[in-house]
């Protein structure tokens, strides 16, 4: 019996260091994005906190790029995932094709109830993280619950927030999210950059725009979308019309 109890006294001590733990202090590393200009915003990368993500334009009911852009994301973090939303919308092919395989996936279609399968999933620390879709309004009470769960277990908390009305004042109201990111989804460009006129379709862009930053300074990229490994790339140098740079890759994301 004091065996047990000891057991249990020290895992709450566990959790309540690591509820009061500095950035530097972390047991497991930010999520970084390979992308030196990103990384550059976010000194420690995405911590495990609280993390807002919300569309623009028709993006803004339907969440496409958001989702794949938390699950690009999580493509490059080890262990489960749990996705949790209010209706069965979700295509899970699409998660695939940015890296993120159904398996690794506890899907939970929560209703009204989104906000608080967060928080219990936020607890569990051998998740690799959680993401939640809703429409509804987050208030800052219900934001600093996700946010003080996603510290005590280190877990990375995504809040994917639709709305069908575009520029929702909602979106404009204080919470407790680490980081806040807007997404757009951009016209694509030409496949090959130096010869406009061939058909095809080239990656998809993405206007990324970091309005809030706890512990970096906001700043806005243009990206090509999260590729099958969950990358993105900077497209700065997408149309200067470079025939070398457009056969390299590597070379266009490091840009």
């Amino acid at each position: 019996m004091e065996q047990e109890q000891a057991a249990r006294i020290g895992a709450l001590k566990s959790q309540i260091a690591r509820l009061h733990a500095g950035p530097g202090r972390r047991e497991k590393p930010g999520i970084g994005f390979g992308v030196p200009a990103i990384d550059a915003a976010l000194p420690a990368g995405l911590q495990g906190a609280l993390h807002e993500i919300v569309g623009t334009g028709a993006e803004t009911e339907h969440g496409a790029a958001a989702a794949l852009f938390a699950a690009g994301i999580l493509a490059r973090a080890r262990g489960p995932v749990l996705w949790v939303l209010e209706h069965a919308d979700l295509f899970a092919p699409a998660l695939a094709g940015v890296g993120l395989h159904p398996d690794r996936v506890i899907f939970v279609e929560a209703g009204r109830g989104v906000l608080a399968a967060m928080e219990e999933g936020a607890r569990q620390p051998g998740l690799a993280g959680v993401v939640g879709e809703t429409g509804a309004r987050i208030t800052l009470t219900a934001s600093r619950r996700l946010q003080l769960a996603a510290e005590a277990s280190d877990v990375p908390v995504f809040l994917l927030r639709r709305s069908r009305v575009f520029d929702d004042p909602r979106f404009a109201e204080a919470n407790a999210a680490v980081t806040r990111w807007r997404i757009a989804a951009l016209p694509a460009g030409p496949p090959l950059p130096h010869a406009p006129e061939v058909p095809g379709l080239a990656r998809a862009l993405w206007r990324l725009d970091l309005v809030r930053c706890r512990v970096g300074a906001a700043a806005s990229w243009v990206v090509e979308a999260c590729d099958a490994a969950g990358r993105l790339g900077l497209a700065a140098d997408i149309f200067d019309g470079s025939a070398e740079t457009a056969r390299d890759p590597v070379r266009r994301r490091r840009a």
